[in-house]
């Protein structure tokens, strides 16, 4: 059977290549007014059109070809052509090479008072004896680890350096550990060794680190090469501002929590000559000042939102014609004549059926003829994925998880090389208490990327996938094998606990701006457009995905808020966009909402939701 249903997978990937050519075309303007004369081609190839005086233009191409636009003074564009592309309206940008935001405090030079004020959410920042430095402003390269780099499976420091820093050298073992301590006679004679170097630098007298101890036992590290004619000294230690000739075996790994390499002069010539063969500077967590409030990156350049959002319900307001009449419907009687009233006008428009399915299920409890509306319109979304997807996402705000399964089938014998629809059918399975089918498609998505049928990016929706087939053997295992043979199914650990985002949307082509608001009122951007981040844009049409997750941890209680600019999808129609929330992600008390919003509004920033949970986004990249 499964040779079977690989060789049909195979006619259905063979029969797609061999789709015939169609015309695709659209406008061509740069935010303003139409551009004249871009270079429209195919795969690179020498036949090219240009766009007429209008900014109009057509071109034929078939599914999986990238039709490229340039245009002197503006950035060049790469688009994939999927099975539903007809229109690519374009909004060309000017080419200009941006500098990184920066903040200017009086200099380029920051004060030690702000990056005092910075460190404990800069983890850029190290303490030295000799003040704070900054791995971004400093000389030379700073090599940094951070606690939650730094794993506590060493005994000692000089294990985690031997297997943590590719080229430099560690004489010495940790059998003296946990034997001395800051308070010891040897770390007192180091102490005493501090005299004013000749130029004026604090720094280890002049017989301190001028060799290679005898003594292995206390350990030597060599930045700069213990080969060297010139300088053979080993690296010094700076621990909370106490500087040591020797390694510190006495320190506890897990109470680090910061750790940096100066391995260049100009970095450690705070030190003076004793620190010439380099300085390794370690933070501790107990030897770090507390702070009762947190300063980070992102408050000192300002990152703050304004309120300044449309509404949900003032974008009701913004709603088509026809929404606005059926909504000032008193009764379901008057409603079904207004929807009479405008159904011949707007029969042919797909999102119209969508939107008065919608309306007469919510607003009337009225099922039964919101069927209805769909199935006349049933042609209209056939051998349409796009819209079969906008669908399938309102059905399952609905809860209507049953007619959802059936549109998400359809969707995967539309599109089986895309690795999107096989995580929607799965989910849906889920939805509809069909675990085993939902393991079925789980197994099968896996069986064809070992194959080579389908293709994975290894990054972002590859982690994206793991993370739902592990929460789904987390939550169902009991269901999906019987016995005593369901304690043998291996489960990864869940490595988050807290509140998830995933966001998802039906067209490929569509652009945005996703921000996402924290109680501080601070925020990130994913910024989803050609303009931005046209590489992400690629990956995603390259292995068939348009979906996004983020994680919130309950650090800082508080209400999140999610907004959104909507760019457009380079037609006139609208985007569905999908948000499913997971609560307590990861435990038995799982539960998650779904959300859909119709975008059609562009280039207005405005809000979608909001959520209470924590605080920090941990990005899935």
């Amino acid at each position: 059977m499964k040779k079977a249903f690989v060789f049909f997978l195979l006619i259905s990937f063979a029969g797609f290549s061999q789709e015939s050519k169609k015309t695709i075309f659209g406008t061509i303007t740069d935010g303003k007014a139409p551009l004249k004369n871009v270079a429209i081609s195919v795969n690179d190839a020498q036949k090219t059109v240009f766009s007429d005086e209008n900014g109009k233009y057509s071109i034929e191409a078939e599914r999986n070809d990238r039709i490229k636009y340039a245009y002197q003074g503006f950035k060049t564009v790469q688009i994939r052509v999927e099975d539903v592309t007809r229109i690519l309206n374009l909004e060309m940008v000017i080419d200009v090479q941006e500098l990184e935001e920066v903040t200017v405090l009086g200099s380029n030079r920051k004060s030690q008072k702000v990056l005092a004020l910075e460190y404990p959410s800069n983890p850029n920042i190290i303490r030295t004896a000799f003040g704070y430095l900054n791995a971004d402003t400093a000389p030379g390269n700073i090599r940094f680890l951070s606690s939650e780099e730094i794993e506590p499976i060493y005994v000692c420091i000089l294990d985690l350096l031997r297997n943590r820093f590719s080229g430099i050298r560690v004489q010495g073992e940790c059998s003296g550990a946990f034997g001395p301590s800051l308070n010891s006679a040897e770390t007192a004679s180091n102490q005493e060794g501090l005299s004013q170097s000749e130029d004026g630098f604090n720094g280890l007298a002049s017989n301190a680190g001028t060799g290679i101890n005898s003594n292995l036992n206390q350990g030597k590290v060599f930045i700069r090469g213990s080969l060297s004619l010139t300088n053979p000294r080993s690296a010094l230690f700076d621990v909370d501002g106490q500087i040591l000739n020797d390694a510190p075996l006495w320190l506890d790994i897990g109470n680090i929590k910061r750790l940096a390499i100066l391995n260049n002069f100009a970095a450690s010539t705070s030190y003076g000559n004793a620190g010439a063969g380099g300085v390794i500077v370690v933070n501790t967590i107990s030897g770090s000042p507390k702070s009762d409030k947190i300063y980070d990156r992102a408050r000192l350049r300002n990152n703050f939102a304004t309120d300044n959002l449309i509404s949900q319900n003032d974008l009701k307001r913004n709603a088509p014609v026809y929404l606005t009449a059926i909504r000032a419907s008193q009764s379901l009687e008057d409603a079904k004549k207004i929807y009479e009233e405008y159904r011949p006008a707007y029969s042919a428009y797909p999102y119209f059926a969508l939107d008065m399915q919608k309306y007469f299920t919510e607003r009337w409890r009225a099922s039964d003829f919101a069927d209805g509306i769909l199935a006349n319109a049933a042609g209209q979304f056939e051998n349409n994925p796009v819209l079969l997807k906008a669908l399938a996402y309102q059905l399952e705000a609905m809860g209507d998880y049953e007619q959802a399964n059936t549109h998400y089938k359809e969707v995967l014998r539309l599109r089986p090389d895309y690795l999107q629809s096989y995580l929607d059918l799965a989910n849906s399975y889920r939805d509809v208490g069909k675990t085993k089918q939902a393991a079925s498609i789980y197994t099968r998505y896996s069986y064809l990327l070992q194959e080579g049928i389908l293709k994975s990016d290894s990054t972002e929706f590859a982690n994206l996938f793991e993370r739902e087939y592990n929460n789904f053997l987390l939550l169902e295992k009991n269901n999906i094998v019987k016995g005593t043979q369901a304690s043998d199914l291996y489960v990864a650990e869940e490595d988050f606990d807290g509140t998830r985002l995933v966001f998802e949307w039906n067209d490929s082509e569509a652009e945005f701006d996703l921000q996402f608001v924290n109680p501080e009122k601070q925020y990130f951007m994913l910024k989803h457009s050609l303009a931005d981040n046209a590489d992400r844009i690629a990956q995603e049409k390259e292995f068939g995905y348009s979906s996004v997750e983020y994680l919130i941890d309950s650090s800082l209680p508080g209400s999140w808020k999610v907004n959104i600019k909507y760019l457009g999808n380079k037609s006139l129609t609208p985007t569905y966009l999908k948000a499913t929330v997971y609560y307590n992600y990861g435990t038995f008390a799982q539960r998650k909402e779904t959300k859909v919003f119709k975008l059609s509004l562009k280039n207005t920033p405005h809000e979608l939701f909001a959520i209470s949970v924590g605080s920090k986004l941990a990005f899935n990249n």
